[in-house]
């Protein structure tokens, strides 16, 4: 095997296409210099449609839990009461950034493997009057499930006037999104997974109801104050230092989904996990969620009758295919396929073929074919790119 030949399909960090790695190996130019003030006159429209928002996008150098923290501590304070809806893993990081703030929280644990149910958000909110903001995941990345966000946010607020706060970090940039007219208050996402780049950046976009909080919320911060990025994206730059290398890749990033056409974008991620969730069917290979919970940027399948890390082990070790497991306590159970960014339904096409393969090697008796067949047949009802 080549040494330097590996597949990574795990939902994220995801592969980056050629064009973005050229763009970031640019000679590197001044921060506070014409260069970057252009590079960011250009990046801050482009990523307006990709949220679905007229606001302007903060973007800062940091990971996407530092988005989650910007968003915690931008609109509550110790002491508040939030609701945090936990359907995951990073349900759970909302919740445990809160609590490390001393904010008061109530959390809605949904099992994992499951949509939330905003009728019991709305319940919620209405016994408890005083909680200031609802934080909930868009895409939960450990289990593959797409929270019915519109629903909620129409929920929250006919019940409440909290803000609705909504890590998208594993589908923005591959999720049809509507911020603005879906009514979510601050929306966060990452430069790792569908917006196909390394992990280093993180995406805020708040609304104008956000923003009357964020002034007048008395939580202490600095380097994740989201009023120092808005008043210096006005004029074109950041308030610390930025990534350039990696905001050269966005820019190129931004051009690719020009060329492609957003609608376009949405619609290649739909076909993938359209044909992920067939071919596992085929394949009589149990998936987490329901179809109408499925996330098109990642798929997630519970092995009933082998481990789901001896799968994994012959997929790395026999043809260098990297996926996910589980996490927590779907750690060994689970194992997780990424479908997003920078993926086609020709990687679909090989994934499943070597996954029938691996399914052979540790006696599992597959028809040859049937996952790949089920997944053509997919591809095939729909119109080509």
């Amino acid at each position: 095997m080549l040494a330097d030949h590996q597949l990574l399909r795990i939902p994220g960090p995801s592969p980056i296409p050629p064009s973005v790695q050229r763009a970031m190996v640019q000679p590197m130019i001044g921060h506070r210099g014409q260069e970057a003030k252009k590079l960011i006159q250009t990046i801050r429209p482009k990523l307006k449609p990709i949220f679905g928002t007229d606001q302007d996008v903060v973007v800062i150098t940091g990971s996407g839990t530092a988005g989650l923290e910007t968003a915690v501590v931008n609109t509550v304070k110790a002491g508040d009461e939030v609701l945090v809806i936990v359907t995951g893993s990073f349900g759970d990081r909302f919740a445990k950034i809160c609590e490390s703030y001393q904010i008061r929280v109530r959390r809605l644990d949904v099992e994992w493997g499951n949509a939330l149910d905003p009728n019991q958000v709305k319940v919620l909110l209405e016994e408890n009057p005083t909680i200031k903001a609802v934080f909930a995941t868009f895409c939960e990345t450990s289990t593959g499930v797409l929270n019915p966000i519109q629903a909620l946010s129409e929920m929250v607020h006919q019940s409440s006037d909290a803000l609705l706060v909504v890590d998208g970090v594993s589908c923005i940039g591959g999720v049809d999104t509507k911020m603005d007219e879906w009514g979510i208050d601050i929306l966060v996402t990452g430069s790792q997974k569908a917006f196909m780049l390394p992990a280093g950046l993180t995406f805020v976009a708040a609304s104008e109801r956000a923003w009357n909080v964020i002034e007048n919320n008395e939580q202490s911060r600095f380097y994740l104050d989201l009023k120092k990025y808005r008043d210096n994206l006005i004029k074109d730059s950041t308030p610390f230092t930025p990534a350039l290398s990696l905001l050269f890749g966005l820019e190129q990033v931004l051009q690719l989904f020009e060329e492609e056409g957003l609608s376009n974008v949405f619609k290649r991620h739909q076909t993938m996990m359209e044909m992920t969730r067939a071919a596992a069917n085929a394949l009589k290979l149990p998936l987490l969620t329901s179809d109408v919970a499925a996330s098109p940027t990642v798929t997630a399948i519970r092995p009933a009758d082998f481990q789901a890390e001896d799968l994994r082990k012959v997929l790395k070790q026999e043809f260098a295919l990297s996926v996910a497991g589980g996490q927590q306590h779907l750690k060994g159970k689970i194992f997780r396929i990424g479908h997003m960014g920078y993926c086609a339904p020709a990687d679909i096409l090989q994934i499943v073929a070597i996954l029938e393969i691996a399914l052979k090697r540790i006696g599992k008796n597959v028809p040859l074919g049937s996952g790949t067949a089920a997944a053509q047949e997919v591809y095939l009802k729909k119109e080509a790119y």
